[in-house]
């Protein structure tokens, strides 16, 4: 198919990926990776510029949410159910948990990164209850 009329993509290796850019706006895959395993997630992010959404295609995720004062409120679970759409708003901590097979689609401005987005490492009391959510939801193997 000529490209100038349709595009596809798709991403099957770990981690982020941005597959589509248009204009101000792109869509991305993610594919469960090590440093967001339960034992290794050690920090929730916010975007200051942009609302970023999140849809489940595959396995299972939850998105954890921290609140969106300057500090973390904590960790509020949120099971993403397939075919989904969850908005997280501009300012918002969040993370996310994925089995290994997870896939989620992401939708978010095209310039969302480091330069517009914060970063916060989770307390120890925040840590342990995402540990204990992932050894209920199994998703800490």
């Amino acid at each position: 198919m000529d490209e100038n009329l349709l595009q596809v993509r798709e991403y099957t290796d770990e981690g982020y990926r941005p597959l589509i850019d248009f204009n101000d706006w792109r869509v991305a895959i993610l594919n469960y990776i090590d440093e967001i395993h339960p034992h290794n997630n050690t920090q929730m992010e916010r975007h200051v510029q942009t609302d970023e959404v999140f849809v489940l295609v595959r396995g299972r995720a939850i998105l954890l949410v921290g609140g969106n004062g300057l500090q973390l409120d904590g960790a509020f679970p949120q099971p993403l159910e397939m075919g989904k759409i969850y908005n997280v708003k501009q300012n918002t901590w969040h993370t996310v948990l994925m089995s290994r097979d997870a896939m989620i689609l992401i939708v978010e401005n095209r310039d969302t990164g480091a330069l517009n987005s914060e970063y916060a490492e989770m307390s120890p009391e925040i840590r342990q209850q995402i540990l204990k959510l992932a050894e209920i939801e199994g998703l800490d193997k």
